[in-house]
């Protein structure tokens, strides 16, 4: 058994994606970030959905449409393939812990 608040990343220098499960179809991860943000000049675009939710801390995500949404513990979102997006923002001082589902 694991926990998904244990063992984080010493070095969060850099955003940490950690793969928890994957088939052929699906991907499921944990994201850790401490003030990351995609570069300005920079944009997912995903051949599949990506359903997230913050389970701690805080980030925003701002889509290619110019809509920002702002998450906080337990706000979750569905992100449709191709919906261009970044991370503009994730809070500076504490973790930020999501879990991604990519399917």
């Amino acid at each position: 058994m694991k926990n998904i608040f244990q063992a984080l990343p010493e070095d969060l220098s850099a955003e940490v994606f950690e793969a928890i499960a994957e088939s052929n179809t699906v991907k499921i991860e944990r994201i850790v970030s401490q003030g990351h943000t995609t570069p300005t000049d920079e944009w997912y675009d995903q051949d599949c959905q990506e359903w997230v939710i913050v389970l701690q801390g805080e980030a925003a995500l701002t889509f290619e449409s110019g809509d920002t949404v702002h998450l906080t513990p337990g706000c979750y979102l569905n992100i449709a393939a191709h919906q261009r997006h970044r991370v503009t923002w994730t809070d500076p001082t504490q973790v930020t812990i999501w879990l991604a589902v990519h399917y």
